[in-house]
C-alpha cells in the first residue's frame, strides 16, 4: 500500500512558477514510476509528466516541455513538479500517482493516487 499526499497548490499569475511535491509512505519507493496528472473541470484527468524508479527515464506532455520538470528524492520518499511559465489552461487538479510500471501515460496503469492539489492560474 502507497499513501501519497500532494502539496504546493496554489494561485500564481500567468508567467509565473510554481512548485509541487508529493510525499510517499511507503518502504518500497523505488519500486514505482511516480506520475503528475492533471484534471480541468468538466474535462478527463490527463497526464503531465512522470519518472521512472531511478530518474533516468522521464516523459512530459507535449504542452508543458520546456516549462515542467519533474523530479524525485529516492531518500525522502519524495516527488516534484516545477512549474515555470505557467498559462490559464494549466489551472487543474493536480493529482500525484505511482505505478509499478516503467512509466506508464495511461491513468489505469497508476494503482495508486493521492487527493490532489488545486492549481489556479489566473491571467
Amino acid at each position: 500500500q502507497v499513501q501519497l499526499v500532494e502539496s504546493g497548490g496554489g494561485l500564481v499569475q500567468a508567467g509565473g512558477s510554481l512548485g509541487l511535491s508529493c510525499a510517499a509512505s511507503t518502504r518500497t519507493f523505488t519500486h514505482y514510476s511516480m506520475a503528475w496528472f492533471r484534471q480541468a473541470p468538466g474535462k478527463e484527468r490527463e497526464f503531465v509528466a512522470s519518472v521512472s524508479w531511478s530518474a533516468d527515464i522521464t516523459d512530459y506532455l507535449d504542452s508543458v516541455k520546456g516549462r515542467f520538470t519533474i523530479s524525485r528524492d529516492n531518500a525522502k520518499n519524495m516527488v516534484f513538479l516545477q512549474m515555470n511559465s505557467l498559462k490559464t489552461e494549466d489551472t487543474a487538479v493536480y493529482y500525484c500517482a505511482a505505478s509499478p510500471l516503467v512509466v506508464p501515460r495511461t491513468r489505469f496503469q497508476y494503482d495508486y493516487w493521492g487527493q490532489g492539489t488545486q492549481v489556479t492560474v489566473s491571467s
